[in-house]
């Protein structure tokens, strides 16, 4: 077995990498950028050798840098991760060249696979079903618009090197094309120093479901079933899971055999996923093969036990692979919740920053067999940097069925607390309450359709109410027998968002009743676990374990659960009474302003003060982890004042446009 493996990657898959090479009792390597200096990964790795800026175009993109890195170290191997360098036959030839083992698939099926364009002309020729589209280099806009109408809207623009949701748009007009177009090629060069283009039919409602596929240099393919990644937000995946709910037996042999044929076809022989557009009728056509370990990965180690990056590395060692298809087994349920770095109610735009706070769920087997597991590559007091992918962390769980592993999903996701910059956990728990998820009705679509205007949180359930209103009193009592005990009392007014309830407290401590006179219900809370200035509240009510995120609030708090968030505020009668004829707080105008969304890099600001503007019209494109987001006048008018300037950097609310 090798003895030292260089990991040209960084966050939380050079971790997780990390990690098996330690079982496996192999040194590791880790280099890094002047971004991750000081890094999870850079700190459990055994040497690091730092390769310059923070833009990958000067680090881990650069080949120079990684070889020379390896013959610093005399690391034999270097395992790729994903994204980067990871499906560049370019870098997998210098390194054979240089004597180095590429832990991935061999050049030849990296050229015949990685490159989307090329894959779907080999696809075609080896008969398997594509989606309808134009198969070759794009040159510009106007012949971009061309094919897009020969195959008729919708179309989806895709770099021919992209991945990870970046330098894809669909277009469902010209003007669509005109804007898509050169947006995806900037991106792709930006993030692929690739900016070839293909364009495809865009299928409505369809599924997304890929075949893990793993292979050996002696001509032994298996394929280790499907994922489901039909969870997803600008064609980034969010939620994945594994199986998928849509297939049946027949359907899950013919998906398996076809990915395996097409993997033995270019003499496959590492990990990779044949990735299917799937109809609700289990109809199916190749989409792309993806010849790297993938993000969702450990949704497929759950469920079949398999380590890929090990049986990654033991492959480009030369190993055969030790089990047959037959030997493969489904054994229960996972799923995957991508928590990313950024900001739900403010149409899920990234969120860079500090991570004050960064409290994951405790990680392995529960009381009721069910199992958490979270790959991170961050720490508390770590920084999510505007340069690379906003992902903070992989949450998975498995449990014996699909309904246990959403239920044990929507508990960890409880448990998860993060301060410092937005995130996505209220939505992903939102997700995982909603009947159309929990009955596996999926779509590529599902978010666009179950939340059209944006995600601004859930209204609160009964048992939400409840909840809330029996925290508010529990925190409210600790902390007035602390400070001004005499202020005590029994009966008290609680304002839970837009209710308001009269009850009386008993039995303080570690657990009380909550009474409701009006109603003569009783709660019961118990087995209460907070002090003051803890940010999680956890606990029983009415025997129901929970945990909500709890911050202190003028006469009360802010109290979260899931993807519920109310105002809850404990009062006197008498100050209930003078609070009712509070006149409400009027919100600052800001309708003759154009605020940045996000933290970002001003990439073009293209108004100047005095000009006539347009409702629609394009008046800036701000860039944020490789993401490049057009800003639109949602008015017409004269522009008063322009605040920024291309190449500044932003906060977000910042003020970039006043009109008069």
């Amino acid at each position: 077995m090798f003895s030292k493996i260089l990991i040209a990657n960084r966050g939380e898959i050079a971790v997780r990498i990390i990690k098996t090479c330690r079982r496996l009792g192999i040194a590791t390597v880790v280099v890094y950028s002047e971004a991750d200096a000081d890094s999870m990964a850079v700190e459990m790795a055994d040497e690091t050798v730092f390769i310059g800026g923070a833009p990958a175009s000067e680090s881990y993109l650069v080949a120079d840098k990684i070889v020379a890195a390896c013959r610093q170290t005399g690391a034999e191997a270097v395992h790729p991760g994903f994204g980067f360098l990871s499906e560049n036959a370019g870098f997998a030839k210098r390194l054979a060249a240089e004597g180095i083992v590429f832990i991935g698939p061999n050049p030849g099926a990296i050229e015949a696979m990685g490159d989307k364009i090329e894959s779907k002309k080999f696809a075609a020729k080896a008969n398997v079903s594509v989606v309808p589209g134009h198969v070759g280099e794009i040159d510009d806009t106007d012949h971009a618009i061309r094919i897009s109408e020969d195959i008729g809207y919708p179309v989806m623009i895709k770099a021919s090197a992209g991945g990870g949701g970046k330098g894809i748009r669909v277009a469902w007009t010209r003007k669509d094309v005109e804007e898509g177009f050169p947006a995806v090629r900037a991106e792709a060069k930006a993030s692929f120093g690739d900016d070839r283009i293909f364009i495809e039919k865009f299928i409505e409602s369809p599924r997304h479901i890929e075949i893990q596929v793993m292979g050996d240099k002696h001509g032994n393919v298996v394929h280790l079933f499907e994922r489901e990644c039909s969870i997803q937000r600008r064609h980034q995946k969010v939620i994945e899971e594994a199986p998928s709910p849509l297939l049946d037996e027949a359907t899950r042999k013919k998906m398996g055999e076809q990915a395996v044929a097409l993997a033995k076809a270019v003499n496959y022989d590492s990990a990779g996923t044949v990735e299917f557009v799937a109809g609700q009728d289990r109809s199916f056509f190749f989409l792309e093969m993806n010849t790297r370990l993938q993000v969702e990965h450990p949704v497929t180690e759950l469920i079949t036990g398999v380590d890929l990056v090990e049986q990654m590395i033991r492959s480009a060692y030369g190993e055969k692979l030790a089990f047959k298809q037959d030997d493969l087994k489904i054994n229960g349920w996972a799923m995957e919740s991508r928590i990313y770095a950024e900001d739900p109610y403010r149409g899920f735009l990234p969120s860079i920053g500090r991570l004050v706070r960064y409290s994951p769920p405790a990680e392995g087997k529960s009381a009721d067999g069910t199992i958490v597991r979270n790959d991170a590559g961050v720490r508390e007091g770590d920084e999510i940097s505007m340069f690379y992918d906003p992902m903070i962390s992989k949450l998975s769980t498995w449990g014996p069925d699909r309904l246990s592993a959403i239920d044990a999903m929507g508990r960890a996701l409880e448990d998860f607390h993060i301060e410092g910059l937005g995130q996505n956990i209220p939505f992903l728990a939102a997700v995982m309450d909603q009947d159309r998820f929990r009955k596996g009705t999926l779509a590529t679509s599902y978010i666009k359709d179950e939340f059209p205007e944006g995600f601004l949180g859930t209204p609160p359930t009964d048992f939400q109410r409840d909840l809330m209103a029996a925290v508010g009193c529990a925190m409210h009592r600790t902390l007035t027998r602390r400070a001004s005990p005499q202020l005590d009392r029994d009966d008290w007014v609680v304002v839970a968002g837009s209710e308001t309830r009269n009850v009386r407290l008993s039995n303080g401590g570690a657990s009380f009743k909550v009474e409701m006179p009006e109603t003569g219900r009783v709660l019961s809370l118990t087995d209460i676990d907070w002090r003051p200035g803890q940010p999680l509240f956890r606990g029983k009510l009415d025997g129901v374990a929970f945990t909500v995120a709890v911050k202190a609030a003028a006469e009360g708090f802010v109290i979260r659960h899931r993807a519920c968030t109310l105002k809850v505020l404990v009062l006197s009668p008498r100050s209930a009474e003078l609070h009712h004829k509070l006149p409400p707080k009027k919100a600052a105008d800001t309708s003759k302003m154009i605020l940045s969304p996000m933290p970002g890099l001003v990439v073009t600001l293209d108004v100047e003060v005095g000009q006539q503007v347009r409702s629609g019209e394009q008046v800036a494109i701000i860039e944020a982890m490789k993401m490049q987001n057009i800003i639109r006048a949602e008015r017409d008018g004269v522009v008063k004042s322009v605040g920024a300037k291309s190449g500044d950097s932003v906060a977000a609310d910042e003020v970039l446009i006043e009109f008069a």
